[in-house]
């Protein structure tokens, strides 16, 4: 299959106002590609919009919410009355929560898939006409590390990537029939604002994410991953160790896993153990 070449591609990015989805416009328009950024904050895409614009490049922002079939409808219709089709699909809208499993809120897990999981999957189902007839279409799914191996505290965040992981296989095989690729990202811990925009924070396990990998970085290793069309890409090398490590030892990561969390209620634990006795 030959590179695929992003120069004139027409491109729909969800979650696009900050961290991945703003870098991933950016760096997009950067290689002559055609934009639409679709977000909730009409503010930070007005900025996006200024900052692609004043560097050259050609951007259309739409305020529009992944979760609602209007809004779903308006990406679309965008696209095509500014562009006249679409090339590639990039999932990026995302939330998360942390906490354990057992003191969330079931609204927080449902408000977690529709954003993460079912608005993706509709919109996706809304673009596959417009993919079929693009150029080297493709599909771009931003899950995380956390959709190849769960961890502690992360369980809300984690089942909706997952969900994401499977139907992206799924799907891999059955657009193959019409020509539509998918590409599965997997960062590992990014510099954004996403632990500051979670539904629930709870978590007594804390990761920090000024010591990951910057926002930028994600995007121009996810466009050249779509150039080379290639069907999942892991990000950071920790992310990579883990997945890998949970390939090959998963006990080791089961182990290591509960160790931490043993270590973290070791005050909890020991007054359990005090009570029964």
């Amino acid at each position: 299959m030959p590179r695929r070449d992003l120069n004139g591609k027409r491109i729909l990015v969800t979650g696009a106002s900050q961290g991945i989805g703003r870098a991933l416009c950016c760096v997009a328009a950067r290689r002559g590609c055609q934009v639409v950024a679709a977000a909730r904050s009409k503010e930070l895409l007005d900025d996006l919009a200024r900052e692609v614009r004043d560097a050259g490049g050609t951007i259309e922002p739409v305020v529009a919410d992944v979760t609602d079939p209007a809004d779903r409808t308006a990406m679309v219709e965008t696209v095509r009355a500014r562009f006249g089709g679409l090339d590639v699909l990039v999932n990026n809208a995302g939330i998360g929560a942390t906490g354990h499993f057992m003191d969330s809120k079931p609204a927080t897990l449902r408000q977690i898939f529709d954003v993460n999981f079912f608005g993706l999957c509709e919109l996706t189902r809304l673009c596959i006409p417009d993919l079929k007839t693009g150029r080297q279409p493709l599909i771009v799914n931003v899950s995380s590390v956390m959709g190849r191996r769960a961890l502690p505290a992360r369980a809300l965040y984690a089942s909706s990537k997952f969900a994401l992981a499977g139907w992206s296989e799924a799907i891999r095989a059955e657009l193959s029939l019409v020509g539509i690729g998918v590409l599965v990202v997997n960062p590992g811990l990014t510099q954004t604002n996403f632990s500051q925009n979670l539904l629930e924070a709870h978590a007594k396990i804390q990761y920090d994410h000024l010591r990951g990998m910057s926002s930028d970085d994600v995007a121009e290793k996810t466009w050249r991953a779509a150039e080379r069309n290639w069907k999942e890409i892991t990000l950071t090398g920790r992310g990579l160790m883990l997945v890998l490590a949970n390939r090959f030892l998963p006990k080791m990561v089961d182990y290591f896993a509960r160790k931490k969390v043993r270590e973290i209620f070791a005050d909890e634990i020991a007054a359990r153990k005090a009570t029964k006795s």
